[in-house]
């Protein structure tokens, strides 16, 4: 066994978890502690694809700088030295997303923080379960439901919103407003939208629908937002089968990297539950 110094580890309540984590390969551990292995002299990545160690012989490390400092060297096949970079890339993306008129284009923001457009495409969904296009569309769905209150005019809305031709605001409000956008500015006059609250690892989450798509996907533990934001539709609370089967897909669907912001996390985690909604009908 390799003499290796000793180094402040995660407190005795944290091994558990964190071996449970590093068992089972768990991505969304990386970044959170790092695995240090007594007989090889190697700190790894809690998702590192190598083989696992015996538990006893396995140290639990806050950073890959306190595993340095306690002797231990990188893995060169998980390299848990680019979690910090490829975190920091991810956040970077996001303000820029946010901070962005109008979506910007995979090129440009994997360029922006120096990636590869396909890496760093599966770099972004696997850190917020998402991808850059999905996450801009979600934001500019935001957009759009704040200017439509706040505007004089659709018109004036959808260019506010980020969109750059109506054609495209029109078809997206379907799916993203579950009615016109004239109706929802009218309160959603004559629009029937059935409702229900569905437990979440993030929290609870309101989930509203229409005929034609979604009219609110949020973090709300009861409908009275919805009723303030839409008092002039019809709410009924979901069936038994319709409220199941959105539990199944709300349930189903994971956090996102918990050291993200957390506005992009539950901006990403909404935006993957109302995909997951849509492509099932």
């Amino acid at each position: 066994m390799i003499d290796i110094a000793p180094a402040p580890a995660l407190h005795a309540i944290d091994e558990d978890a964190a071996w449970e984590a590093f068992h089972a390969r768990d991505r969304s551990a990386d970044g959170r502690f790092v695995v240090a292995v007594r007989t090889t002299g190697i700190y790894c990545r809690p998702s590192c694809a190598a083989r696992r160690p015996r538990r006893e012989h396995v140290r639990f490390l806050d950073s890959p700088q306190a595993a340095r400092a306690a002797g231990f060297r990188a893995c060169l096949r998980c390299l848990p030295d680019a979690v910090a970079r490829d975190r920091q890339a991810v956040a970077a993306a996001i303000a820029a997303i946010d901070a962005a008129e109008t979506p910007p284009p995979l090129d440009r923001l994997a360029a922006q923080v120096g990636y590869a457009p396909h890496h760093f495409h599966r770099l972004f969904k696997r850190a917020t379960g998402v991808t850059p296009a999905a996450y801009a569309r979600a934001r500019r769905t935001a957009r759009a439901t704040q200017a439509l209150a706040a505007e004089p005019s659709v018109t004036a809305a959808l260019y506010e919103a980020g969109y750059a031709a109506p054609s495209r605001f029109y078809a997206d409000s379907d799916q993203r407003l579950g009615m016109a956008p004239g109706q929802w500015r009218r309160g959603g006059e004559g629009v029937s939208i059935v409702w229900t609250v569905a437990p979440s690892s993030m929290g609870p989450l309101l989930v509203a629908m229409t005929e034609r798509g979604l009219a609110r996907v949020a973090f709300e533990d009861d409908e009275r937002a919805l009723s303030q934001s839409l008092p002039a539709a019809e709410l009924r609370p979901a069936d038994t089968p319709t409220r199941d089967r959105i539990a199944r897909i709300v349930t189903a669907t994971e956090a996102p990297d918990p050291l993200l912001a957390e506005p992009a996390r539950r901006l990403s985690f909404i935006e993957a539950v109302s995909r997951a909604l849509l492509d099932a009908g």
